[in-house]
Formats: C-alpha cells, sequence, structure tokens
C-alpha cells in the first residue's frame, strides 16, 4: 500500500480524498494555487505544494508542476479526483512515465472513454446502445448547422472531451447551432484544454441515470447500482439520489451488464461511471463514460457501504476488489443536493464573496435511524472566487426509504447557515417540497419546466404564513422583554409585500404570556384585520434563537387539536423589519404595537433609483467580448456582449429595441455585480 499520495485537486473533493487517506494510514500531499493557499484542503494535508498562479490553467492544469511537487515531496501516487487533469490521457502516462501511481483508470481507456466521440464508437461496437447523431469531429459552423438539419431538431452540442455540463448547448433551429457551436468550443477549450464538438439528438424529457462501475487490475469488474441525475439547470446536476425511483430490477440489471461490457471491452480499472439516457419506457441509451470519481459519488457509498476513494487507493495499488456482484445491494436511499455559489432569484448568476456565516448542520447518525453527510471544501472566512466551478457542499442524506430521505433532507437544508454570498439552499428547500419531485416524476427538464420564469421563491400556504407570522412576534416579543424589565404584551405582525391585499389574512395581532416553564410562551392570536370581531385562537409557542446565527427552532402547538409543527428557519431583524427564510420562502415584517401598526398606512415607502437604461452586470465574471458600439441600434434579443463566470459563458441580451448611448466597460474587466456596461437610449431618439 502506498505510504503518501498527493491530491491534483482543491475544494471539497481533496478534503473528501484527504479524510479517507488518513483513515487508510497514508500522508497527503495537497497542491494549490496562489488564491487557495489558505484552502482548507490545504490545511487538512501533511504536506502543501504551491502551483502559483491564480486560475486553473495556470495551477491546477499544469501537470508538470504537480509531477514535480510528487518528486519533491516523495508521493508515491496521485489521485486527481474529478475535474482538472483528472480524465487526460496524457497526465496519467506522464505519472507512469515517472514511477508515479495514477490513482484512476489506465491511460488508453481514459483516452478511449474521454474522447466523446470515440466512446462512441467503442459503445456501438460493445453492443451497448447509442443516441443517433454525427460521431465525428465538426470543423466548421456550417457543417454543423448541415448535421443538425440531417438529425432533427432539437439536437445537443457537446464538447468532445467535456463533462460537468460545460461546452454543452441544446439547439432548436439552425440559428441556436450558430451561436451554440461557438459558445461550446469555447468553454471546452477553457475548461478541457479542448474545443472539439459533436452534435447528436437530443432525446426530449429524458431521465439521466448513471452506472457506477468498479474494476480491479485482475479482469473483476462490478457494477454499484444506478445513481438518477434528473434534476439539472444548464446540464449541470443540482440534486441526485440513489437508486432512481423510475428504474425496475430488470432494467437495472440491463443498464449494469452493458456497463459493465463497455468497462472491459477497453480494459477498465478504478471507479468510473456509465452515464445513460433513459426515456419514458425505460429504453436506455449510452451517454458517456466518466473516467474518474463522480461529483454525485456520495449517494452510491451510502446506499452501498463502499468507501469509493478507499477502493480506488486500493486498485491502483494492485489489489483484487474485495467484493463480487453479489455482495451488492441497495440498502435504503440517498438523496445529494449541491450547494452552489449562485443567486437563485437572480436567475442562477454565479456569486462571489467571503462567508461571513458558514455553519453547516452536524453530520451524524440520527435518532430515527437516518444519516446528514456534508461533503465540503470551505469553512467561515473563506472567499469564494471566480475562478473556480462555484460548488460549495454536496451535503447528503440518507434513510430507509425515499420519503424519509427527503424529509431528512429538509431538515438538513433548513439548518444550513449560510450568509455573505448568495446560495442555492431556497431552491433546494423547494424542490424538496414540491409535489412533482415528490412524486419521482422528473426529468433533465424538470427546472425548466416547474420554474419557467426564474426560481421565484415559494408563497407560503395561508396556515404557514401564519405560523412564520408567529414565530417573528415570538422573536419580537423575546427581543423587547431583553431590552425593557416590562415589554408590551400585544404584537401586530404586518407582512411586507408589493400586493397588500395578498397578505390581509396573514396579518396577525398577537397577545403574549409567558409559561411558568420560562421558555414557552402562550398567545392568543387572531388576524389582523380582524381584531375587532374579537376571533382569536390559543397557541402555545417555543422558540430557541442561536446566540451567534440566525438560526431559530420553533415548536407551534394549537390548544384547539394538541398538534405541534416543528420549524428550523432563519430570522434576524434589519433596522425596523424582521425578516424570515423558510423553505424558498422569504418575508419581512413588522412587529409593532397595536397603536402604531395602526398608523403604518401613512408612511411613505422608498422609491428605488430608474436603473431600466442600463445593463448591469447580473455577476461577477471576466466581460469577455463587447457585441456592439456607440449608437448602436439593437433589437429585443439581440446579444450584447457575453460575461464568464465561473467556467461558463453567460449572453447578455437586449431587452427591446434600443440605441446604445455609451459604453461603460471594456473586454477584458473583471466586473462586479451590478456594474454598468453599458447605457441605452430611444432607438429613435
Amino acid at each position: 500500500m502506498f505510504k503518501k499520495i498527493l491530491i491534483a485537486n482543491r475544494g471539497e473533493i481533496a478534503c473528501r480524498i484527504i479524510r479517507t487517506a488518513r483513515a487508510m494510514g497514508i500522508q497527503t500531499v495537497a497542491v494549490h494555487s496562489d488564491i487557495d493557499r489558505n484552502a482548507q484542503h490545504v490545511q487538512l494535508a501533511d504536506e502543501a505544494i504551491s502551483l502559483g498562479g491564480m486560475t486553473a490553467q495556470e495551477s491546477y492544469l499544469q501537470a508538470d508542476k504537480i509531477i514535480a511537487a510528487c518528486q519533491q515531496t516523495g508521493a508515491e501516487a496521485v489521485h486527481p479526483g474529478y475535474g482538472f487533469l483528472s480524465e487526460q490521457a496524457a497526465f496519467a502516462t506522464a505519472l507512469g512515465q515517472n514511477n508515479i501511481a495514477f490513482i484512476g483508470p489506465p491511460a488508453n481507456a481514459i483516452a478511449a472513454m474521454g474522447d466523446k466521440i470515440e466512446s462512441k464508437k467503442l459503445a456501438k461496437a460493445a453492443g451497448v446502445s447509442t443516441v443517433p447523431g454525427h460521431v465525428g469531429v465538426i470543423e466548421t459552423a456550417a457543417e454543423a448547422v448541415k448535421i443538425a438539419n440531417d438529425i432533427g431538431y432539437p439536437v445537443m452540442i457537446k464538447a468532445s472531451a467535456g463533462g460537468g455540463g460545460k461546452g454543452m448547448r441544446i439547439a432548436h433551429s439552425a440559428e441556436d447551432v450558430e451561436t451554440g457551436y461557438a459558445t461550446a468550443m469555447r468553454e471546452a477549450a477553457s475548461s478541457f484544454g479542448d474545443d472539439r464538438v459533436f452534435i447528436e439528438k437530443f432525446i426530449t424529457s429524458p431521465r439521466h441515470i448513471e452506472i457506477q462501475i468498479l474494476a480491479d487490475q485482475h479482469g473483476n469488474c462490478i457494477h454499484l447500482n444506478e445513481r438518477e441525475c434528473s434534476i439539472q439547470r444548464r446540464n449541470q446536476k443540482v440534486i441526485e439520489e440513489a437508486p432512481s425511483p423510475f428504474l425496475d430490477e430488470t432494467t437495472r440489471q440491463a443498464m449494469g451488464e452493458e456497463a459493465i461490457r463497455l468497462a472491459m471491452a477497453v480494459d477498465y480499472h478504478s471507479a468510473g461511471t456509465v452515464e445513460f439516457i433513459v426515456d419514458a419506457d425505460r429504453n436506455f441509451y449510452f451517454l458517456e463514460m466518466n473516467t474518474r470519481l463522480q461529483v454525485e459519488h456520495p449517494v452510491t457509498e451510502l446506499i452501498t457501504g463502499l468507501d469509493l476513494v478507499e477502493e480506488m487507493i486500493r486498485v491502483a495499488a494492485g489489489e483484487t476488489l474485495r467484493h463480487q456482484q453479489s455482495d451488492i445491494g441497495i440498502n435504503g436511499w440517498a438523496m445529494e443536493s449541491r450547494l452552489y455559489a449562485e443567486d437563485p432569484y437572480r436567475n442562477f448568476m454565479p456569486a462571489i464573496g467571503r462567508l461571513s456565516l458558514y455553519r453547516p448542520p452536524e453530520e451524524k447518525h440520527h435518532d430515527d435511524g437516518s444519516l446528514t453527510r456534508n461533503d465540503t471544501g470551505v469553512a467561515e472566512g473563506d472567499t469564494i472566487s471566480i475562478y473556480y466551478d462555484p460548488m460549495i457542499a454536496k451535503l447528503c442524506s440518507w434513510a430507509v426509504d425515499r420519503s424519509a430521505a427527503i424529509g431528512r433532507m429538509r431538515v438538513a437544508l433548513d439548518d444550513f447557515v449560510m450568509r455573505g454570498i448568495g446560495h442555492n439552499i431556497p431552491f433546494l428547500s423547494a424542490v424538496m417540497e414540491h409535489q412533482r419531485f415528490l412524486s419521482g416524476d422528473i426529468s433533465t427538464a424538470f427546472i425548466d419546466e416547474e420554474y419557467k420564469d426564474g426560481f421565484q421563491g415559494v408563497a407560503p400556504s395561508p396556515d404557514r404564513m401564519r405560523d412564520l407570522g408567529l414565530i417573528i412576534a415570538a422573536a419580537a416579543h423575546k427581543d423587547a422583554q431583553r431590552q425593557s424589565s416590562s415589554p408590551g404584551q400585544d404584537w401586530a405582525i404586518q407582512f411586507v409585500t408589493d400586493d397588500p391585499a395578498q397578505m390581509a389574512d396573514a396579518n396577525l395581532r398577537c397577545s403574549f404570556h409567558l409559561c411558568q416553564q420560562d421558555t414557552a410562551l402562550t398567545a392568543d392570536i387572531s388576524p389582523y384585520a380582524d381584531t375587532a370581531a374579537g376571533t382569536t385562537d390559543a397557541i402555545s409557542i417555543e422558540i430557541h434563537q442561536s446566540a451567534d446565527t440566525p438560526r431559530v427552532a420553533a415548536s407551534i402547538t394549537d390548544h384547539k387539536d394538541d398538534k405541534t409543527r416543528h420549524y428550523i428557519c432563519q430570522l434576524h431583524k434589519n433596522k425596523d423589519s424582521w425578516q424570515i427564510y423558510y423553505r424558498g420562502t422569504h418575508l419581512a415584517a413588522h412587529a409593532r404595537p397595536p397603536h402604531i401598526a395602526s398608523l403604518a398606512h401613512y408612511m411613505k415607502p422608498v422609491i428605488a433609483p430608474d436603473r431600466s437604461n442600463m445593463l448591469l452586470c447580473p455577476m461577477p465574471g471576466n466581460l469577455v467580448k463587447i457585441m456592439v458600439a456607440d449608437g448602436d441600434v439593437v433589437e429585443a434579443g439581440q446579444t450584447l456582449c457575453i460575461v464568464e463566470a465561473m467556467k461558463m459563458e453567460n449572453a447578455l441580451v437586449a431587452e427591446k429595441r434600443c440605441r446604445i448611448d455609451s459604453i461603460e466597460a471594456k473586454a477584458g474587466d473583471i466586473l462586479s455585480v451590478d456594474a454598468v456596461i453599458m447605457r441605452f437610449a430611444d432607438a429613435n431618439a
């Protein structure tokens, strides 16, 4: 067994590999860019070597520097994680030439499967079903359009060396192909150093289901069941689970056999994943093979009990697989939510900044037998930059069945406190309560179909609105207690909204009284609009507030039926209003004595300045290209510029016909959120 290995990666996957290596008694070496010199993976490793530079191209993609780091530290093997050099055959070959083991598959398998064009040819030869398409390199946009026209729309333009949703575009017309071809090539070159793309038929509303395989160097290969990865946005996976709620045992067995057949055809060893798309009739088609550890591998570990990183290390050291196919079953159900640094309320634009608060839920086995796991590579005080992937953590849950695993995930998301940057926890929480997701009726089009206008938050039911109002009232009451020896007993809770009529029934008037237990409050509550009628309900509410975070745990009991509802939400006071966040719902409310609340309609609202004549940068990023000039008249939908953030290109388009009055930025500028890129004037002015 190896005594020391180097991890050629960063972030959560580097930390995750280090944990397993440490448990195996193996020393670890971290590598890092200049911006990552204080990163968590650097602090966890036994040694660390600087690669210099800021970007991936200057650091983590520099194979020569990584090999030199191995020689300097005496590392006997390299685990590449995923991304970066993990699927570069030349890197695996170079390591072998320097007597350094590669904790991954052989170079010939990486080359065969890493090239999406060649992999489809090999899959066909191995008897694996494939998606119709053009299996060959496409040289020009005109050629791409001709091929797409022949295949029939919609089509998928894909990077040959791609993965992780980068270098992929769906095209519904010849115009889409022309623009998508250029964008896919640029993203592919930026992310993988290879700009080749190909085109295949896009199967509408498919499921994305993948088979995990594990093979040794002695001809043994098994599969570890499937993962459902259909909840995606822009071809980037967001939520994964194992097993799939859609597959039956017959389809599972058939997919597993094809995955093993393909692996054996290329003399594969190590962990790997064969990805399929599956239609509504459970017909499945080979998509690609990822010759590396997958981001979503924890859900497979949770239902099989295997540590895939450990198995990879043992295979690389020449050991025989410790398990046979008959040993592999499915124990319970696992969920994974990818936490990204992005703002779901701004069309999921990437976010950067400092994690002023970062308090994940506790990783543990719970009293009901379920489990919470969090794979992360950041800590409170760390900074999320524009240079790397926006994933912050992979939050996982396990339970005896799918419903229980979803329930545990909901609570884990509730309990995750993160401030300082935009993040997608509200969206993940919303999906976990979405009826279509709960039923298992999902496809890769789920997000596009269910959130056509983007994520606007979740409108709470009247009962939930009332409960959230009660939590605010109880917190306001306790806050008043801390500030005064004789706080007021009556509170009017008025929600802030653009449509006051919508919230009228949810506004509350609460009269609180302390219980003798000193931790609970009893309240007589009534709708604020109906206080004159004197209709009230008696409830008890107990809240526990964290001293250094906005986390609030609340239990609310209605005395009329003695049923108790439990909440973990986030609440903080902002000037004269309270902000509460719970499962995709964000509400602002004023907690005031009734006589002050009655005067609220005299308070003038603050009017935001008009910035409709400006193009504002919706995310922090690099202004790659400006497509217009001063004085140009542009049409609605016309691309104005391209901003690259976290390896993804984003085209900013005109909302209506107008004239470019002035351009305030230039190509190459690093822009912050809401930076002014250009100003508009009336097209006829």
